[in-house]
């Protein structure tokens, strides 16, 4: 049984291949899809097959499939771009008769408001006219969201955006690659299943703004702002206009909740809680 992992060399392409190896899958019978093979030489060191491919390659991407039984579908990181890689690739996985592709999409895709959700709503849909068996591993959001900054929040002792009293059921990026990996490793079919997939925390952006205080031992406090301040603010950073309408967006989301995710999908398939905030604030530091 092969199982293909796009962007094998990102976060969590990497985490996922660490845990199908974890979870017995042999390293030869796991395939890393990556751009630059370079950064892959240290899974080609541990027996996994690297094959190259980019997003936008049509034809690398079907030859890179060629004789794969699993893939998972890690979706695209350029924002605005997403669809036409996301269609080669669902191309290249018919062409190359992939058994099952899994894919990493949203929470409540077809019902999400956010922009971000955009780009998913659509490869789903194109995931579903395909043919292609598909499982929907609808991620939420990564506690490493909050740690891009870390000091930089600690310092400045605040915490702004725009998520009012909304709550976020985060949780690490290696959960949710050992969730990808349990539905890849499992024996059970999996076509046609759909995953929400939270953490067991439900928190308020004043809770996170204690979580940092206290794992940095700076006093921190949430600032919430309008969506338009805070998108200015993110701009001020350096972040291109259109990723801070992003994210100033999302945070708009979690005000109402679409980020808040139950049902407990996420534990099941990993067989545990989901990795505390605190865990994951004090590997940043």
């Amino acid at each position: 049984m092969t199982i293909a992992v796009t962007g094998a060399t990102g976060h969590l392409g990497r985490l996922t291949i660490d845990a199908l190896l974890r979870r017995g899958v042999p390293a030869s019978d796991v395939v890393a899809v990556v751009r630059n093979p370079a950064k892959a030489a240290e899974l080609a060191g541990q027996g996994v097959q690297v094959r190259t491919a980019d997003y936008a390659d049509r034809a690398a991407l079907e030859t890179a499939l060629a004789g794969v039984d699993k893939l998972l579908l890690i979706s695209g990181s350029e924002v605005g771009s997403r669809v036409p890689q996301h269609i080669n690739i669902i191309d290249a996985a018919k062409a190359a008769g992939v058994g099952l592709v899994a894919y990493t999409s949203i929470p409540d895709a077809p019902n999400n408001t956010l922009q971000l959700a955009q780009e998913h709503q659509v490869t789903e849909r194109l995931l579903a006219e395909s043919g292609l068996n598909h499982v929907l591993l609808r991620n939420g959001w990564y506690w490493e969201n909050y740690t891009n900054d870390l000091a930089g929040t600690a310092e400045r002792g605040v915490l702004a955006g725009s998520a009012g009293d909304g709550r976020v059921a985060g949780a690490a990026r290696a959960d949710y690659a050992d969730a990808a990996a349990a539905v890849l490793a499992s024996d059970e079919n999996q076509a046609g299943k759909v995953y929400e997939l939270g953490g067991d925390e439900h928190l308020t952006y004043p809770e996170l703004a204690r979580a940092i205080s206290d794992v940095t031992g700076k006093p921190v406090e949430y600032r919430d702002l309008p969506v338009e301040q805070y998108r200015g603010i993110l701009e001020s950073a350096g972040l291109p206009a259109p990723v801070a309408a992003v994210l100033a967006d999302a945070d708009a989301g979690v005000a109402t909740g679409v980020l808040d995710v139950t049902g407990g999908d996420l534990q099941r398939l990993i067989g545990r809680a989901s990795t505390p905030l605190e865990t994951v604030l004090r590997a940043a530091l």
